[in-house]
């Protein structure tokens, strides 16, 4: 499978060591040259600086055939831009993104996006481990 990911921070850096480790073609967008020093020397990945929601830099880092797009800044904009242009633009077939704000999470996956809310995530883990802490009434004001 050929992966693109936008974002080398913690969670980026370790989606394309593990998918590079398990035989992926990965390459891998960040807009800071100091984000790519969390990934190895060794690892087998296409590198490209620049900022995602740049269609020529997504070009540059073989959009046009990759599988799979994840878009995974600590940018709720960048993420949703990205991912609408390599889906729209480049219509990769997986298109996956990280969207903390719960509200914008379900605005985006009811337009096809396959989108991650760790925030919603997180407020579930919690109500499933403390029954009586309900979350879930209204968790789009956060």
């Amino acid at each position: 499978m050929r992966i693109l990911i936008l974002g080398c921070g913690r969670l980026g850096a370790r989606l394309a060591m593990d998918a590079s480790a398990a035989g992926h073609e990965v390459a891998i967008i960040d807009k800071d040259p100091r984000s790519f020093s969390r990934l190895p020397g060794d690892l087998n990945a296409v590198i490209v600086l620049g900022t995602g929601i740049d269609e020529d830099v997504q070009r540059s880092a073989g959009v046009e055939t990759v599988d799979t797009f994840i878009a995974v800044t600590d940018n709720d904009n960048t993420n949703i831009m990205a991912a609408q242009i390599a889906q729209k633009v480049f219509h990769v077939e997986n298109v996956l993104l990280r969207v903390y704000d719960p509200a914008r999470a379900e605005t985006y996956q009811s337009l096809g996006l396959t989108v991650i809310c760790p925030t919603r995530l997180v407020a579930d883990v919690i109500e499933r481990e403390l029954p009586d802490f309900n979350l879930s009434s209204d968790m789009t004001g956060l």
